[in-house]
């Protein structure tokens, strides 16, 4: 694969890299993203296709990019098509760490090193290559306000920014509303960079509605344990005032009876 452009993958992190903080935003939707952004990539290579909302390996030649290559080998050895939101929403520990340590050996981020409230070490990465990133950038600004379909490289990488909610880091505020909207509708100009955004929001809402059901489940558990009827032969605290008037009621049959 030639290596004169960057790979959608990595102009997603890009894109998401603040150059202020050296933090990504939306850190963890972007790591469900990048592994979309592998799957436009190798579809546009002709290594994979969609087929429904599975994606099939219809050309395991290696790409000659090792992240990429990987990922078409771990695809290729399912043995067949497999659902985008299960590709999506499987395991990807360190892929985004394993893209910005790519770009920093290509010189296009370096990185800092700092410690957390002076003990834990942490790595802000800074972009160097600033050009690139303004380029990636212009790309999308253009399909923005020209309103014209853009090429399918451009609307796949449109349509991740969107899913993993770059809206409002690339077009803040309410002066970017219409940008963000327009961002959202970029996703129908390419089939398979809609399909993997899809995939990406179905995997970001069914976590977000496991969470919803557990907490509702807690709720209710909690509930029934205050509201819990006594056990069948317990005994039942009488009141004072209901056992004064049973020793009353007592009292006065008894006298009754003696006369």
């Amino acid at each position: 694969m030639s290596r004169s452009r960057r790979t959608i993958p990595e102009e997603l992190l890009l894109l998401a890299l603040d150059p202020t903080t050296g933090t990504t935003a939306q850190p963890q939707s972007l790591d469900l993203g990048l592994a979309g952004a592998q799957l436009v990539e190798l579809a546009l290579a002709g290594r994979i296709a969609p087929d429904g909302d599975r994606i099939a390996v219809v050309l395991p030649r290696p790409t000659g990019d090792p992240t990429l290559d990987s990922a078409l080998e771990l695809l290729r050895r399912r043995g067949s098509p497999v659902r985008a939101v299960n590709w999506i929403g499987g395991p990807r520990l360190g892929l985004r760490q394993t893209y910005l340590t790519h770009l920093e050996r290509c010189g296009m981020v370096h990185a800092v090193e700092n410690q957390m409230c002076g003990v834990l070490p942490t790595t802000r990465y800074q972009a160097t290559e600033t050009a690139v990133s303004r380029q990636i950038r212009a790309r999308l600004d253009t399909a923005i306000r020209t309103g014209t379909p853009p090429d399918a490289r451009t609307a796949a990488l449109a349509a991740l920014a969107h899913a993993v909610g770059l809206g409002k880091h690339l077009y803040p505020g309410n002066e970017g509303r219409s940008s963000r909207s327009r961002l959202r509708d970029l996703i129908r100009h390419d089939p398979m960079g809609g399909l993997v955004a899809h995939a990406v929001m179905d995997v970001q809402n069914g976590v977000a509605g496991q969470q919803r059901r557990a907490a509702a489940s807690a709720r209710g558990r909690k509930q029934a344990h205050t509201t819990a009827p006594a056990p069948i032969g317990s005994a039942q605290p009488v009141p004072d005032q209901s056992r004064r008037r049973g020793v009353a009621r007592t009292m006065v049959r008894t006298s009754v009876s003696s006369h």
